[in-house]
């Protein structure tokens, strides 16, 4: 009982049972609609490892999500709720966009320049809400949420200005190829990579993909911040604020500094997702939106499941992308509404915010 009970206090297992809950409830669901769960989850998982593309385009998919994840997770543990990460994501994918275009530099000059538009763009959009909130005290999911609308009809009214319009599309002209980050993008259409895919098809498979280097840039950032948070002055500043922010200010730690530097850096995170997306994944460009893309809203489930870790958001960022992306199998062979999908995410996160019971329930095992 001792053990059971360790294992259940521990935070991964709250996240766990939480998963196993949502596709038992989803499979409930499924059932009293009159579709077999059984079959729905076979094309789930066989829409996500069915096939190598279909592993490569999970990644593809989770890259972006990941690093959303990991911008709301660093700004958690300062204490601030980084709802403006869509906001964020979008100017960050607008900067990379313009700069593709405009800009035609040697690649090693010109990728850099793609993804430091993506990072700058984000880290200034997410500086207005640290900065409005350390200067004035205003809470910044408020102005979050304002500055996310801000940012879709900006996007549209870049879509539509004649500089980068593209005539007969509802989007801008795609970026340069110089900024692409994606792998073997003129040799795969050549026929010796013709030759090689049929020799080879698990790789032509995966090659047929926007395979790109995002998930490398993706993986890299989040241990770099993982290290920032945990291993470094900075991170136990940030930490500290987050945990008590009077104990914290008392202590000697410039609390409104941190709040703007935390919101920043969570912006970076964000543009750097966009402009990996920009780069990496066709058609690179940006269109016009009737809605949000929720890569940042997306970004907040993904750092809820994580528990606020930041190397948890690679995990659950692929999860979360592995959900999405093999949710459309579920659709397609099935029948089943994909929304299915949606209801289980929402059941696994509800459940997770429910962890506390988990713990209290682990508690009366060692009783």
């Amino acid at each position: 009982m001792e053990k059971t009970a360790k294992l259940l206090k521990k935070p991964i297992a709250a996240t766990l049972i939480a998963i196993f809950f949502g596709f038992l409830v989803s499979a409930v669901i499924l059932g009293m609609a009159g579709y077999n769960p059984f079959s729905a989850f076979g094309a789930l998982l066989n829409g996500i490892f069915g096939r190598p593309k279909y592993i490569s385009n999970v990644i593809i998919k989770s890259t972006p999500l990941i690093l959303t994840g990991v911008s709301v997770s660093f700004a958690y543990k300062m204490g601030l709720f980084n709802i403006g990460a869509e906001g964020q994501y979008i100017v960050g994918a607008i900067a990379a966009n313009i700069v593709g275009i405009v800009c035609d530099f040697h690649p090693l000059l010109q990728i850099p320049l793609v993804l430091l538009a993506g990072v700058l763009a984000g880290a200034i959009y997410g500086g207005i809400a640290g900065w409005l909130k350390a200067r004035f005290s205003i809470n910044e999911v408020i102005t979050g949420i304002m500055l996310n609308w801000i940012a879709l009809y900006l996007s549209n009214f870049v879509c539509k200005m004649e500089a980068f319009h593209k005539p007969d599309t509802d989007g801008t002209y795609r970026i340069n190829e110089s900024g692409f980050i994606s792998f073997f993008t003129n040799w795969k259409t050549t026929e010796a990579a013709g030759e090689f895919m049929k020799r080879h098809p698990a790789l032509g498979d995966i090659l047929r993909t926007d395979v790109n280097a995002g998930i490398l840039i993706a993986l890299a950032l989040t241990l770099v911040i993982s290290f920032i948070l945990f291993k470094t002055t900075k991170g136990y500043e940030l930490r500290a604020v987050g945990l008590n922010k009077a104990a914290a200010e008392f202590a000697g730690i410039n609390v409104k500094r941190n709040m703007i530097q935390t919101m920043v850096i969570a912006g970076a995170l964000a543009g750097i997702a966009a402009a990996i997306s920009i780069s990496g994944n066709n058609p690179h460009n940006i269109t016009q939106l009737s809605a949000f893309e929720s890569y940042g809203l997306n970004g907040l489930s993904v750092a809820f499941i994580a528990g606020g870790s930041p190397i948890g958001c690679i995990f659950s960022g692929l999860l979360f992308g592995g959900l999405l992306y093999g949710g459309q199998s579920v659709q397609y062979f099935t029948g089943a509404p994909s929304e299915i999908i949606d209801i289980m995410i929402g059941i696994i996160i509800f459940l997770i915010a429910l962890k506390d019971i988990i713990r209290v329930f682990a508690e009366k095992l060692t009783k």
